[in-house]
């Protein structure tokens, strides 16, 4: 098995997710006892956050590609950015070190093709909703993402930096982003529903939305497992 280096902290929330994820897969392909090999470095999310807002997403880059070359020295073989949002600066790590990175638009849009989805709803924060970093990869990969209305990718904004990543799990909240797929869906324009913030998982099921759900947090976990496991 290849070692993992996560970077984390993205929030940490939405990291020990990922941490049980990684494990509980390498546990369903190895058996037994068998756990993930993986190396963190988990990031103080505040001042991360504060560049967001303020758009220093030069210093943010700094910060995440220092991040992975810790990770590579301390032995990852394979990088995971434990969040949608920070693979903005996705080519700019990668470039930064000599192992590969693990894209989560990557194995989402694989999910997406292999279920014949092609125009699914794209629920994130705002900067993944509205900077094409994600759109565009996904696009290139053959998925044209669809966004929620303005005032909605304000709310589910809100209710990611608000609440989420704080440890706040509200019903009203995850009532709200039902009801933003199911408008979406109404109006015949996603046939499915991305859950492009890692934290959107911990509200809402693929259970509770009306077309078939892609949850990133699991499939990012599950591409990097299946990477780690490769021979």
């Amino acid at each position: 098995m290849r070692t993992l280096g996560l970077i984390g902290g993205l929030s940490w929330e939405s990291t020990s997710l990922y941490y049980q994820l990684l494990n509980r897969i390498a546990r369903e392909r190895l058996g037994g006892r068998h756990s993930a090999r993986l190396v963190l470095w988990s990031l103080d999310f505040a001042p991360i956050a504060a560049m967001q807002t303020a758009g220093l997403w030069d210093e943010a880059t700094t910060v995440m590609t220092d991040a992975a070359r810790r990770l590579e020295g301390a032995g990852a073989e394979g990088l995971v950015i434990c969040a949608n949002t920070m693979h903005r600066m996705a080519e700019e790590v990668a470039a930064a070190v000599s192992i590969p990175l693990i894209h989560v638009a990557d194995a989402t849009a694989t999910a997406l093709i292999e279920a014949g989805v092609r125009r699914p709803l794209l629920l994130a924060t705002r900067h993944t909703m509205e900077q094409p970093f994600y759109r565009d990869r996904m696009r290139r990969l053959g998925v044209e993402s669809l966004i929620p209305s303005e005032p909605d990718r304000r709310r589910l904004d809100a209710i990611i930096y608000d609440e989420l990543v704080v440890g706040r799990f509200k019903l009203a909240s995850k009532q709200a982003v039902v009801e933003i797929a199911e408008s979406a869906v109404r109006g015949e324009e996603a046939d499915g529903v991305i859950l492009g913030c890692t934290e959107l998982g911990l509200i809402v099921s693929a259970e509770e939305l009306p077309v078939p759900t892609f949850d990133t947090a699991e499939l990012h976990a599950r591409a990097a497992m299946e990477w780690a496991l490769a021979t």
